[in-house]
Order: structure tokens, then C-alpha cells, then sequence
């Protein structure tokens, strides 16, 4: 109130980079992180960092109207007019358990846009990556045309200290090999050349939207040293939402967190594939491959999800990504 010998008090409800100086606080494009987004959205209802979404099917769909229903803005990218007119719309191209409900909220408010413009991401922060990654024709490895057009049509328009994250599933030394792509490319100061982070994805389908805006973890590769301190910096801020429900956040290098997609892929086919080779046990001698399923998965180091047997494993990822981490290895 500003009585004589009154103390003022200033009540901090999230700390979150309050320890460090404001001098010392990174910098995406000249813009200080550390203010938290939950102070943010309250004081604008907006988060001031501008996202990019690159690829505009199923994950990449997703992603930016969830991004966007979190406060941010958020412009998604495709090369499929179709696609993009549909999105536009508000309608959904493919189903997904209450993704056309959010998406009509997002475009409502203004926050999510859709285009087949790269020159329209020229004052972006972060750029996801989320365009896919099919099986090569000619072999089991990963057919990565789609992410290199995309990292080819994005150079032009990257500007300074903005972040590069990848969310396709990829060979591991990808991240690197595409780091390196645009610090070759990049003619401004070293210190702003924009960085790449590997952040896997780990989406169900029909639990696409509860997957991405309420994650069992967040896992986030970034490079070393001080950039690598920068880009979890802004990663912080982009996932502030999850955190503030307590979600993991795993901090590593690019290469772990490439292969933490693909080993979660194969570790849980494998669980299908185990089961099915007990079922054939079991019908062979009269068991109960159910109730053998059930005894065994509550051991929690075993746990009962995807011991259910049955014909095997399909759909679109699990079988080419097997196919293209297997590849890698051999290579």
C-alpha cells in the first residue's frame, strides 16, 4: 500500500528460471526466455513463442492444434492443397477420437492457421518436423525424402536462434546430419545459428489428442554446450503446460532420443510377438494363454499391457519402423 515501513512481498507461484538474471536468461531471436507461460497466458492470453507444424497428416495435425490450444500460435504446413483445405475447413481427413472438436475450437480462436507457404514461417520460433518417414522401396531402411524436402524448403526462411525439432521417427544420426545441413547453410552470426532437437513422439491411435496434450514423458535430445542449454530452455517453455502437471521431462542427446522412439517401438512388439509364441505353447497343451497373460502382468516389472494375443502387430508404424531400425543397426 506503500505505508511507511511496510515490506512489499512479491508472491512467486512459478520459479522457474526466477533464479537467474534477466541478463543471463537465453534468447530465441533477441526474445529473453524465463517469464513463465502460465504468467504469460494470464497476462495476454497468449504465449509469445511462434510454432511452426511441418507435415499436416496425422501427427502433424494433431500437434498443431493441440500447440495451439495450449495459447500458441501456431501455423501448420503441407504440400497437399487438399489436405490444407480440408484443415482449413475444420473438417479432419482421417479419425481421431475428439480431434475435429478441438480443431473447430482452435481455428475459432484465431491461434491456428494452415498453409503451403515456407515464406510464411519467416518470424517463427520452433519448427516441428512431423512428415513421414515410409519404408524405402528398395530396402528395410527408412525412405527420408519427405524430411529433407522439408528441411530444404525451411532453410531460406529459419531466422536467427530459432529451433529446429523433430518429431518423425528417423534413423539415429539423423538429428546431426540435419544440424549440420543448416549450420553450413546458415550465413548469419555462429551464436544464432538455429539449433535442432530431437523430441520423439509416442502417440496411440484413438489417444492422439490425450497423448500429445497429456504425455506419459517428454523426451528432448539437444546438442551440447551452450546452445544445448538454450534449446531446453525454449523447450521448457513450448511443453510449460505438462510440466505444470508434473509429466517427466528427459534431457539427453540426439542420438538417445532418436533411438527412444524406436526402442519403445520395438520393445513393445516384441511383447506381441512373445505372447503369440505362448499362445501356440498353450494351444498345443490345453493352457489359458488369457490367464497366463493376466498371472504375468502383474509382475510390475513385466506389466499386462500389449500381452494380449492375437494375429500379431500391423498398422502403420510398428512394422516399418522394426524394419527400419533393424537397417540402421545393420549399418
Amino acid at each position: 500500500t506503500g505505508r511507511a515501513g511496510e515490506i512489499p512481498i512479491l508472491l512467486v507461484t512459478d520459479c522457474r528460471g526466477i533464479s537467474r538474471s534477466l541478463r543471463d536468461l537465453p534468447r530465441v531471436g533477441g526474445t529473453k526466455v524465463g517469464l513463465p507461460l502460465t504468467t504469460q497466458r494470464a497476462q495476454t492470453g497468449r504465449n509469445w513463442v511462434k510454432l511452426s507444424v511441418i507435415g499436416a497428416w496425422y501427427l502433424g495435425a494433431v500437434h498443431a492444434t493441440a500447440m495451439a490450444s495450449l495459447g500458441f500460435a501456431t501455423v501448420g504446413v503441407d504440400v497437399d492443397l487438399a489436405r490444407i483445405d480440408v484443415l482449413r475447413a475444420g473438417k479432419v481427413p482421417f479419425f481421431e477420437p475428439g480431434f475435429e472438436e478441438l480443431l473447430g475450437d482452435v481455428m475459432a480462436s484465431g491461434l491456428l492457421s494452415w498453409t503451403l507457404e515456407y515464406a510464411e514461417l519467416g518470424d517463427v520460433d520452433v519448427h516441428f518436423l512431423c512428415v513421414g518417414t515410409p519404408q524405402n522401396p528398395e530396402s528395410h531402411a527408412a525412405d527420408l525424402k519427405y524430411v529433407w524436402a522439408a528441411v530444404e524448403a525451411l532453410l531460406p526462411h529459419l531466422k536467427a536462434g530459432a529451433v529446429v525439432v523433430g518429431k518423425s521417427t528417423v534413423p539415429v544420426a539423423t538429428a546431426t546430419a540435419i544440424a549440420e545441413r543448416i549450420a553450413a547453410a546458415w550465413s548469419g552470426a555462429v551464436e544464432d545459428t538455429p539449433q535442432v532437437v530431437w523430441n520423439p513422439e509416442f502417440l496411440r491411435e484413438g489417444f492422439a489428442v490425450e497423448d500429445t496434450l497429456h504425455p506419459d514423458r517428454i523426451v528432448v535430445g539437444v546438442p551440447t554446450g551452450d546452445a544445448g542449454v538454450r534449446a531446453e530452455a525454449i523447450m521448457r517453455e513450448v511443453y510449460d503446460a505438462p510440466l505444470g502437471e508434473g509429466v517427466p521431462f528427459l534431457v539427453t542427446d540426439r542420438s538417445t532420443a532418436e533411438l527412444v522412439k524406436v526402442a519403445a517401438n520395438a520393445f513393445l512388439a516384441t511383447k506381441i510377438s512373445f505372447i503369440n509364441a505362448m499362445a501356440e505353447v498353450c494351444e498345443a497343451t490345453g493352457a489359458d494363454v488369457v490367464t497366463l497373460a493376466d498371472a504375468i502382468g502383474h509382475d510390475a516389472r513385466i506389466g499386462r499391457k500389449f500381452l494380449g494375443a492375437g494375429v500379431g502387430f500391423g498398422g502403420g508404424c510398428l512394422p516399418k519402423d522394426i524394419r527400419a531400425f533393424s537397417a540402421r543397426a545393420g549399418e
